[in-house]
C-alpha cells in the first residue's frame, strides 16, 4: 500500500508513520513544522523516523525507512497538493495536520480557518483529482460541544459547538460527506477523545502538569477540579487508525432522510468516535501522575475556561462492532510510560521549553 499522512510531525502522527512503517508500508509524509509548539520537539520525532532537519518546501527521503518520504509544507498553500498527488495515487489518505487547541482558537481565529478549512479543502480536490481509495481524517470530542447527554454518541446531533476549533472539525466532516456523495470518495472521520502518551503535545494537560510538577511550580486546574475526561492512550489510538485504515465504508442501505443519523449516509462516509470509554474524573488524573512522579502537586484551582466542557465520555461501540477496536492501556499505566519517555527525552529538564500562555491548558 501506498499511504499519504499529514501532520507526519505531529504526536499522533508520528507515532502512525512509525507504526505504519514498521509493517513495510509505504509512506509519503507532509508537516510545516510550525512554531504553534516546540518545533524541535516535532524535529526529534521526524529524526526518529530518519528525517533530518528540512527547509521549507524541501523533499526527503528517510536515512532509516527507505519507505519514507517527508515534504516540508503546508496543505493551505496552492503548490502544495500537485506536488503531494501530482503522479501518485495513494491507496489511503490519512488526514491528521489541523491548527490544534481549543483555547488557542479564542487567540488566533484565522490559524484555524487557513489550516483546517481551507487545507483540508485543498486536500479533498487531491484525493478527488487523483481517485485516492480512502480518506481517514482527524476529527475530535470537541464537536459535541453543548452536548449534555452521555456517553457521547456518534448517533447524536452535533449543531452547537463552543469553539472555532470544535466548528473546523465539525465543518470537516461536513465537507468530507459532500464529497463522498458527489464523487464517491470513501470517507471516515475519527473523534479523538484526549489522546496522550509518549511524545504528546506541550500544550496538553498531562505534559503541563508534569512540567510544572517537576520544577515545583503550581498546576492550573480548571473548573476547580471538576473536570472529566476520556484518556486515550496513544498506542490504543493508533491501533484503531490502522484498523480503520482497511476498512473503508460503504453506504448505509438502511439510512432514511426521514430519519437521518448523523453517523453514515447513503454515500461511503463514516463518523466514529475513538477514545478509551473509561472517563476519569480530572483530580483522580492528577492523583495517578502524583504516584508516577513521586510528587505532591501544588494545585491552583481556577475557574472555567472559556470553549471548554466539564465532561467527555465516548461511546465506542460503532467502532468496536465495525473493526473490533479495543483500548486497553489502563491510565496509571499510560502516565507511568509517559512520565518515563519525559524523564529520558528530557534529561532533568535541560530541553524543556515553555509553551506560550495561550496555548497552555
Amino acid at each position: 500500500m501506498r499511504i499519504l499522512v499529514t501532520g507526519a510531525a505531529g504526536f499522533i502522527g508520528f507515532h502512525l508513520v512509525k507504526r505504519l512503517l514498521e509493517t513495510g508500508t509505504e509512506v509519503v509524509g507532509v508537516d510545516n513544522v510550525n512554531d504553534y509548539y516546540d518545533p524541535n520537539l516535532k524535529w526529534d520525532r521526524l529524526a526518529e523516523l530518519g528525517i533530518e532537519k528540512t527547509d521549507y518546501g524541501m523533499e526527503t527521503t528517510s536515512a532509516i525507512f527507505p519507505r519514507f518520504r517527508f515534504l516540508r509544507a503546508s496543505l493551505e498553500e496552492e503548490s502544495t497538493v500537485p506536488t503531494l498527488f501530482g503522479g501518485k495515487r495513494f491507496d489511503v489518505v490519512v488526514h491528521l495536520a489541523a491548527q490544534a487547541g481549543v483555547r488557542y482558537s479564542l487567540v488566533n481565529p484565522m490559524a484555524y480557518i487557513q489550516s483546517n478549512m481551507v487545507g483540508f479543502a485543498r486536500l479533498l480536490e487531491g484525493c478527488r483529482h487523483s481517485g485516492a481509495g480512502h480518506l481517514v481524517y482527524a476529527s475530535s470530542s470537541s464537536v459535541y460541544g453543548l452536548n449534555e447527554t452521555q456517553p457521547f454518541s456518534v448517533h447524536d446531533n452535533v449543531d452547537h459547538p463552543v469553539s472555532l476549533y470544535a466548528a473546523s472539525k465539525k465543518s470537516n466532516e461536513l465537507m468530507a460527506h459532500c464529497y463522498s456523495h458527489l464523487y464517491h470518495l470513501p470517507a471516515t472521520g475519527l473523534r479523538f477523545f484526549t489522546v496522550y502518551g509518549p511524545w504528546g503535545r506541550p500544550d496538553m494537560a498531562l505534559f503541563l502538569f508534569t512540567r510544572a510538577m517537576k520544577e515545583g511550580k503550581p498546576i492550573r486546574v480548571f473548573n476547580h477540579g471538576q473536570m472529566v475526561r476520556d484518556f486515550t492512550y496513544i498506542d490504543d489510538i493508533v491501533e484503531g487508525v490502522m484498523r480503520v485504515i482497511g476498512h473503508p465504508p460503504t453506504g448505509n442501505p438502511d439510512w432514511s432522510g426521514l430519519r437521518p443519523d448523523p453517523s453514515s449516509s447513503p454515500a461511503p462516509w463514516r463518523i466514529y468516535n475513538i477514545g478509551n470509554h473509561q472517563p476519569v474524573p480530572l483530580m483522580s488524573f492528577i492523583q495517578a501522575l502524583e504516584e508516577a512522579l513521586g510528587l505532591e502537586a501544588k494545585k491552583e484551582f481556577m475557574d472555567m475556561q472559556p470553549g471548554d466542557v466539564p465532561s467527555t465520555f465516548a461511546d465506542v461501540s460503532d467502532l468496536v462492532r465495525d473493526i473490533g477496536y479495543q483500548p486497553s492501556t489502563p491510565v496509571k499505566e499510560g502516565i507511568r510510560r509517559f512520565v518515563a519517555w519525559y524523564n529520558a527525552y528530557y534529561r532533568n529538564g535541560d530541553k524543556a521549553r515553555t509553551p506560550p500562555a495561550e496555548i497552555a491548558s
